[in-house]
């Protein structure tokens, strides 16, 4: 990072500390109790002052919390103000650098007076977290699954497309990258409206900031690899391969510049910020995009209940596309899997009350208090049989998906650690939506009938689930970790900075094989090996690990 003047640094602060006062004052909490302050770096709601469930919470643990979200700058540029001015919020979402900046208080130092978060984990999993000075720093908030995993939707990345198109085509057995595309153009050539007049959009990408994700790591799933994130491990010899050079990543780009140019791809995918691409999957539009399904289902849900996407199949379904069919995909592989110890949740060193901090997280752990954030109150949001299953009525359902009520009503403490699965009790799971019964009740007929024609009964038995490739996986759980600090982690900023800045214009160029030639060789300007022989160590040092 480079250094700034003093000056600047206290500008800085000024402004920081104003855009902090802002938010909290626009989130004020109505409660006489403990406040504490949160940022995360990641787009977020707002919370009403009154939100009712946040405020029972409260009640119980004696504490709340303001949430504050990223907003108008990139997440590296937001922490390095944070890092800048040496103020932080009681709470923060993050890694390395913060730790890297001593901005973190150590877990492993109070854990033992709070039994939720020293059991959130295993020994060998809080072992993983450890840093160089034996000390653990930020503890994960997602993929902390319960007794028993009852995943039913598919959560993670996927080619998806809209039942209408399914069901225009009779439902036909979609597994190449080819066929996908050729669906999308002969759908496009027979509906190129909508039942309105609006244009539908055949294909959109999301490449806004750090989620461009899912636009540059595809070609690992083509060729039947699951999500190691930034590079493909061969289970047989153990070596670490760059998936960003193979012939499935060109001839994936080379297809993405045909149909560009065949005016199948949203022009302004390279342009949209997140929101803008929200929003556009909110009207019904988009055909079919490949992302993680947490990215974009939570938002358009609410959209989609208003514009009757059941009826008119707006609704999204997974496939297992490869680049061909000789390929297995690995696009789903058991949540359980897929610990990330790159990142988390931490207490800062400007938290005037450590003990008080760490109390908080501990109680939003506690079975009771994990209902009342994903389940809601008893009676108002959901129901308990005579067999103890937690059940949401319709009207309950349509609560759920009510705007206004996300605001006033829902408190999920979304980016605060939780717990996935079974719960306790054996019968229910954590969140309404692992809920087997629940899931199956109120899958939007759309995609019942999807389903019922593939022979499925969940969005995952639309892909297949696999289990933990290996001890490494997934290998992004270490690439995310690394800083400007090491050589390997210059490097593999460099080869973000190259890729979010070339991919863009290949699929654009009417020249593809320049374009691509041009992009290969600032890519390989990166020394790119620097990069994959850190992650080959590391791929050992883990497979070592007894």
């Amino acid at each position: 990072m480079k250094k700034r003047c003093f000056l600047s640094t206290i500008l800085v602060f000024v402004l920081l500390g104003f855009i902090i006062v802002a938010k909290s004052t626009e989130e004020k909490i109505s409660c006489d109790v403990k406040t504490f302050t949160a940022f995360f770096s990641v787009n977020g709601d707002m919370r009403d002052a009154d939100n009712d469930i946040r405020e029972l919470i409260a009640e119980k643990i004696g504490a709340c919390c303001e949430e504050n979200w990223i907003s108008g700058q990139t997440v590296e540029d937001t922490i390095n103000d944070y890092i800048a001015t040496g103020y932080y919020p009681d709470f923060i979402s993050g890694g390395r650098e913060l730790y890297e900046a001593d901005a973190l208080v150590p877990i492993d130092e109070y854990w033992e007076d709070f039994p939720n978060i020293y059991n959130y984990l295993s020994q060998e999993e809080w072992d993983t977290l450890r840093q160089e000075d034996g000390h653990i720093y930020w503890m994960p908030q997602f993929g902390v699954v319960g007794d028993e995993d009852v995943e039913v939707i598919h959560t993670g990345e996927a080619f998806w497309i809209q039942t209408r198109v399914l069901k225009w085509a009779d439902y036909p057995d979609i597994r190449t990258l080819d066929e996908y595309f050729d669906l999308l153009e002969r759908y496009m050539e027979a509906n190129p409206i909508m039942k309105d007049g609006t244009p539908n959009i055949p294909y959109t990408i999301l490449c806004d900031d750090w989620r461009y994700f899912v636009l540059e790591n595809v070609p690992q799933f083509l060729d039947g690899y699951p999500n190691d994130g930034s590079c493909m491990v061969n289970p047989e010899t153990m070596q670490v391969m760059d998936y960003n050079t193979t012939p499935t990543a060109k001839r994936y780009f080379k297809k993405l510049n045909e149909e560009c140019h065949k005016g199948m791809i949203d022009p302004e995918s390279f342009t949209s910020t997140y929101a803008e691409y929200l929003e556009k999957l909110s009207t019904g539009a988009v055909l079919g995009m490949v992302d993680q399904w947490w990215q974009f289902a939570y938002d358009i849900g609410p959209a989609f209940e208003k514009i009757d996407a059941e009826q008119n199949g707006y609704n999204y379904v997974p496939l297992p596309v490869t680049i061909s069919r000789d390929v297995q995909n690995q696009w789903h592989v058991s949540r359980a899997s897929e610990f990330d110890i790159s990142s988390g949740i931490s207490v800062t060193v400007s938290c005037e009350d450590v003990d008080g901090a760490f109390q908080f997280i501990n109680d939003l752990l506690d079975e009771d208090i994990l209902k009342l954030r994903y389940w809601g109150v008893e009676g108002e949001d959901y129901e308990i049989d005579d067999n103890g299953q937690y059940y949401r009525t319709e009207a309950q359902n349509a609560r759920a998906n009510d705007a206004e009520l996300m605001a006033s009503h829902y408190c999920y403490y979304s980016y605060f650690p939780r717990k996935e699965g079974l719960s306790k009790d054996g019968i229910n799971a954590y969140v309404p939506e692992d809920q087997m019964t629940e899931s199956n009740n109120n899958l939007p007929k759309d995609v019942i009938e999807c389903l019922r024609a593939y022979g499925c009964q969940t969005y995952v038995d639309m892909l297949g689930t696999h289990e933990k490739p290996g001890k490494w996986y997934p290998m992004y759980s270490y690439s995310d970790q690394l800083t400007y600090s090491t050589q390997a982690g210059s490097v593999w900023k460099k080869m973000i900075a190259v890729k979010q800045d070339q991919l863009p214009k290949v699929i654009l160029s009417d020249d593809f094989e320049q374009a691509w030639e041009e992009y290969m060789q600032l890519y390989e300007s990166c020394e790119p090996q620097i990069f994959f022989d850190a992650m080959q160590r590391e791929l050992e040092r883990r497979v070592s690990i007894r």
